[in-house]
């Protein structure tokens, strides 16, 4: 955000509240391409916003205060200048849903708490879907008014394009085009007259005193309600257990039944189907994101939508002919490129003890730091000193020496303990260092090997950094 709008919103700001600013905060991007900025002065706080966006600007302050005027949680809108592109809203802190359940979820388990802030959300969602569709201008709607053909058609091609394409799929695209046909018809059979939320995820509800509030809902139309139920229950990264998304599905339909008859099993069928697409969308945008725009943290969200669509062919087939569909489908979950984006990434440096120990940049700490210099160091030798572990010479070197091996059987053992441990208990990150005099032969030849074995025998990301060698070339 450049500092013209900085200080226009700070105006905004200080006219409002009429506060001076104390401190000035820039929130950190998430997937949209809005900026956010943070005020806070009086024991006061907003949010400033820049979206260069009009007409999605339009859609959120239109939206916004409908919902508000239904009594539904979501922010107030303080003051905006659409024609500079910015709005100043309600600071509903920092936690998001995602926040909350990562803090209390215990073992791969959902706490007491957990379950009691999912379920409010889903009530939340059933009153957002059906006091928010009533008297609401669908006309702000943007870019279309419903979650329409068109729209499927968009999300159905960004799979394909930008997915399938982009993650080097092969596929039958006339056919795969009359099976997009036949999923949208089927879809098209549910009511769809309901305000859709569209993005309806752990990041976008924020948990404020305890209570679920609303946000980036801007992207909203008329659409089906079993939409955002299946965008709320395999949000990827969420990694809901089987047996709590049956719990609050059924929380769902029991909601739901207070307000409207339902016929649930044609519910059922098209949540299936529903929850189809909507994992295809975000494999679409996990793909733009992650293999085309290069940031890597869309890529870790794949393997949990790998694992969703495992299941599903497994458990949930829809009871519609897809044949070319379902066949795409079940090679992604196969497909060893897709197999290696891990939630984990294990990080592996080598480095010299004289520059000290690598700092963790994931925040986690923790990891291992194996120290080489016991093992009989090839820079003792005149032949050796200009070349580093990497090179022939030094890895037949270190071939003929058994102490070497010794050593990595060793680390390969441990290493692989917490590696298993860490994908089954879904941790993100994990560091190994190897550490010797120069960061030259010894640390450097174990962390190429540490690399190439971990790499071979398990999915996950493996990032290696020579530090020692990285500083030489600078």
């Amino acid at each position: 955000m450049d500092l013209n709008k900085i200080e226009q919103l700070s105006k905004m700001f200080t006219r409002f509240t009429g506060e001076q600013i104390e401190t000035t905060e820039m929130l950190p991007p998430s997937g949209s391409y809005r900026e956010y900025v943070r005020f806070t002065g009086g024991g006061k706080s907003a949010l400033g916003v820049f979206n260069s966006d009009k007409k999605e600007n339009a859609a959120f302050i239109g939206f916004s205060e409908h919902f508000k005027s239904k009594s539904l949680k979501v922010g107030k809108v303080f003051d905006q200048d659409m024609e500079q592109d910015i709005y100043l809203v309600e600071d509903l802190g920092n936690t998001t849903l995602f926040d909350f359940l990562q803090a209390n979820r215990v073992e791969g388990e959902f706490s007491e708490s957990l379950m009691d802030i999912y379920k409010k959300t889903i009530e939340e969602l059933v009153l957002f879907q059906l006091k928010g569709s009533e008297d609401l201008d669908f006309d702000l709607c943007y870019p279309r008014k419903a979650f329409d053909r068109q729209s499927m058609q968009w999300d159905l091609h960004y799979f394909k394009y930008y997915f399938l394409k982009l993650a080097q799929v092969p596929f039958d695209e006339q056919a795969l085009e009359e099976d997009f046909k036949s999923l949208m018809d089927f879809l098209l059979e549910a009511e769809h007259h309901y305000f859709l939320y569209r993005d309806f995820q752990s990041r976008n509800v924020m948990v404020k005193n305890g209570e679920p509030w609303f946000i980036d809902y801007q992207g909203g139309r008329k659409g089906a309600l079993q939409y955002d139920l299946a965008s709320l229950l395999y949000d990827g990264k969420a990694d809901i257990p089987v047996e709590v998304r049956e719990q609050l599905y059924s929380h769902y339909i029991d909601t739901l039944k207070k307000h409207k008859e339902v016929d649930e099993s044609s519910f059922q069928n098209h949540f299936t189907g529903y929850v189809y697409i909507r994992i295809m969308q975000a494999m679409g945008a996990y793909g733009f994101r992650g293999f085309y725009e290069k940031k890597e943290h869309f890529l870790k969200s794949i393997p949990y939508a790998l694992k969703n669509i495992s299941y599903l062919l497994k458990s949930h087939p829809l009871p519609i002919q897809i044949p070319e569909l379902s066949r795409v489908l079940e090679a992604l979950t196969t497909n060893e490129k897709l197999l290696r984006i891990n939630a984990l990434t294990v990080t592996i440096n080598s480095f010299s003890f004289k520059r000290g120990i690598p700092f963790d940049m994931s925040g986690n700490g923790g990891g291992f730091v194996f120290d080489c210099r016991a093992i009989h160091n090839p820079g003792r030798y005149e032949e050796y000193k200009q070349i580093t572990g990497k090179d022939e010479a030094v890895i037949k070197f270190f071939e003929k020496e058994p102490e070497m091996k010794e050593f990595l059987d060793d680390v390969f053992s441990v290493v692989s303990k917490s590696v298993e441990k860490y994908i089954s208990r879904n941790f993100k990150h994990l560091m190994v260092n190897f550490g010797c005099t120069g960061g030259q032969h010894r640390s450097v030849y174990s962390a190429e090997q540490l690399t190439k074995y971990i790499q071979q025998k398990y999915p996950v990301s493996v990032k290696l950094r020579h530090v020692e060698q990285e500083i030489k070339k600078a």
